[in-house]
């Protein structure tokens, strides 16, 4: 039976990021092992998923001794496992588990890519980060890139020998779970509860976004954009997701209006995506940097319209006008008039989503991609 060693920085990304590949792995005849940080989703991964988890006590900073430590103990649990094949997600798990993986004497070290970091980092930290990512790249025997446009970008900054690089499929880490993302799924339940927490009025459109609240997911420029728009006294705006003001922070002015004004509904994050989904008219995605956004691939599959930023990940989804909106990253303005021109033309937009519901049912279906990686696993074991 091969063993196989999934990796990630904090246990919500094997969570969000990678739900049911483990299990599938598993069904498939596979020993798996999950490894991240500690966290509250650990009992609810381990016990979804059928397959053990092991505590790094990573971070997602930059902590030198911290880093250290968690490299001495990734490279001792793969002496003692020892893995067929160890596969990481995140950048501060890459980095570190191939790293160790290859003192430790692991022929297979995958890195899956789904995004940089430096993309959007200053002068000096960009350097460090571009670093990283090299160095992560040239102890890894593969790296796959879960975008088109990632694979491109990578090449075209030199930081992978073309030789190492896979994209799977269409791209996507995970692919989508069609049997969960579709209307005919929702609770009646969960569907109130979301009524209640937005309390839309009963011609109120609603514009979504979802993902962490923090600057580099565009919130700042959604948020000025809608509140100069000429339909913020029709719309309401809900952001569903959490702020994380020590990473990565939102101006305070900003957290401000989003916490304060009348048409904007902060709402912590949830499981029940899919029903807010159901109940918005827009999703906007108006980030700065992405791999393969899971969030428009949920809207798809909903066939909820998009307006999202111009970036790698994002034109990999989207393409402007024949599958939702696209515009110039961190554009506020251009924005705003998206923003305007969607209120307006909704059959028009409408249309649109019903073509990218096309593309991600017949592209990204969760089962076909789990199936393409484990062929991927199979020709690595039968070349090493």
């Amino acid at each position: 039976m091969p063993k196989l060693i999934r990796i990630t920085t904090v246990p919500l990304s094997l969570k969000l990021l990678l739900t049911g590949q483990m299990k599938f792995m598993k069904d498939a005849g596979w020993e798996v092992l999950m490894v991240s940080a500690d966290g509250r989703e650990i009992n609810e991964v381990v016990r979804k998923e059928g397959v053990e988890h092991q505590i790094i006590p990573f971070t997602r900073k930059i902590t030198p001794f911290r880093d250290l430590y968690c490299l001495w103990l990734l490279y001792w649990l793969f002496k003692r496992e020892k893995p067929d094949i160890v596969h990481s997600h995140t950048p501060k798990a890459g980095l570190l588990s191939m790293i160790a993986a290859k003192l430790a004497g692991v022929k297979i070290r995958i890195h899956t890519v789904a995004g940089m970091p430096y993309m959007v980092a200053e002068k000096n930290k960009k350097k460090l980060l571009i670093a990283m990512e090299k160095l992560t790249y040239r102890w890894a025997t593969e790296v796959w890139p879960n975008s088109k446009s990632l694979y491109d970008f990578m090449l075209s900054e030199q930081l992978v020998d073309e030789s190492k690089v896979k994209m799977i499929g269409f791209g996507s880490s995970n692919g989508i779970d069609l049997a969960k993302f579709t209307r005919d799924a929702l609770s009646e339940n969960h569907l109130i509860a979301a009524t209640i927490r937005i309390t839309p009025s009963e011609n109120d459109y609603l514009i979504l976004a979802i993902g962490r609240l923090v600057k580099d997911k565009g919130i700042e420029e959604l948020v000025n954009a809608f509140l100069s728009s000429r339909i913020v006294n029709y719309g309401k705006l809900v952001l569903l997701g959490s702020f994380e003001q020590e990473l990565n922070p939102i101006d305070d002015e900003i957290v401000r209006k989003i916490q304060d004004h009348p048409r904007i509904v902060q709402i912590e994050w949830t499981d029940h995506v899919p029903h807010y989904l159901a109940m918005a008219d827009l999703l906007v995605h108006a980030s700065h940097r992405e791999g393969f956004p899971n969030v428009l691939l949920e809207a798809g599959a909903m066939q909820v319209p998009v307006i999202c930023s111009d970036i790698i990940g994002n034109i990999d989804v989207v393409t402007h006008r024949r599958t939702g909106l696209v515009f110039p990253v961190k554009n506020t303005e251009i924005l705003k008039e998206a923003l305007e021109f969607a209120y307006v033309k909704r059959d028009y937009m409408q249309s649109l989503a019903d073509n990218l519901y096309q593309e991600v049912i017949e592209k990204y279906p969760r089962e076909k991609m789990h199936r393409l990686i484990l062929e991927n696993y199979g020709r690595l074991l039968e070349k090493s």
